[in-house]
């Protein structure tokens, strides 16, 4: 009885291994796939990575609305690009997010003009905004990593302190590689360079910006002090820097220095704009209130037509 019943079964094992041989033959090679493996970590699932998916390629920026890169905390750093001249004027807000909030509200003011006057871009430039720089820090202040209205800032006095660092408690304008610290200054008070020049995701991002698309002139917004100062590092003032410097302060107003010279600045962002060939100045509004329109936008539209010959 036990030798029939291993005979049926292996007579059985024999018939099955014989059907799917018969199946299997029957597909032609291109009928034949091999896919990969899910890989699952997590609650997020992943597909391999092919030699495709690591190849990464330079893109140009284009008109319209660009993520550059993200915060700490993940939120977009977003780009604002208007005009398609090879000339590249970059205007950057929100270095020190909600502390200096009304850098950000002038952007924005400006990203809105030039969408609405696109005439107002010569032929041969275009114009980048990046109206915050560290969302994270904005959004400790105002409750928005992006737009937001001026109601929304707390009035308490030094309320807004909180927001000028990133997620990380990071000061971004002491995060680049020009005379970088650890342990930089704001004002007389002691503030985190970070653990290395470009630690931090949000200054990287403006990194492989300026890397990649290498602007030809780069104006930044802070609060407050009232005037226009030249960049340098290591290598002195760019000439550049001083045509830049000569046209937004004639026709804004503004004073204009050779250097901000309060206090230390080490790992500042528009020196190292500097350091990388890139002319650049710090625009520093009079107060941390007002965003001074008319006096910016005169300053802006000056450089547009010095830029446009």
């Amino acid at each position: 009885m036990k030798k029939i019943i291993i005979i049926s079964a292996v007579i059985l094992l024999v018939g099955v291994g014989a059907y799917f041989f018969i199946k299997n033959s029957s597909q032609t090679p291109s009928q034949v796939t091999e896919t990969p493996p899910i890989i699952t970590t997590g609650t997020v699932t992943q597909q391999p990575k092919t030699e495709t998916a690591t190849t990464t390629k330079k893109v140009e920026q284009v008109p319209g609305e660009a993520v550059i890169g993200k915060s700490v905390e993940g939120r977009d750093i977003k780009a604002y690009t208007y005009g398609t001249g090879k000339t590249k004027l970059l205007f950057v807000g929100g270095i020190h997010g909600g502390y200096e909030w009304n850098t950000v509200l002038l952007a924005y003011q400006l990203s809105d003009y030039l969408k609405a006057n696109p005439k107002v871009v010569p032929a041969n430039v275009q114009v980048t905004v990046i109206p915050v720089l560290n969302p994270d820090g904005l959004n400790i202040t105002v409750g928005s990593p992006d737009r937001f209205v001026a109601t929304a800032v707390p009035s308490a006095e030094g309320a807004t302190v909180a927001g000028r660092f990133n997620s990380s408690n990071v000061d971004l304008n002491r995060n680049f590689d020009c005379s970088w610290q650890a342990s930089g200054v704001w004002q007389k008070k002691p503030v985190s360079g970070g653990s290395k020049a470009f630690s931090e995701p949000e200054s990287l991002a403006m990194k492989n910006y300026i890397e990649e698309n290498k602007p030809s002139a780069a104006v930044v917004w802070f609060s407050a002090a009232g005037g226009i100062f030249a960049s340098s590092c290591e290598k002195g003032i760019l000439p550049d820097t001083i045509r830049i410097m000569d046209t937004y302060a004639a026709a804004s107003g503004y004073p204009k220095y050779d250097s901000f010279d309060f206090y230390e600045t080490s790992g500042d962002m528009v020196n190292w704009f500097a350091k990388s060939n890139v002319p650049a100045v710090s625009v520093i509004l009079t107060d941390h209130k007002n965003v001074e329109w008319s006096k910016n936008l005169k300053g802006v539209e000056a450089l547009l037509k010095s830029y446009s010959k």
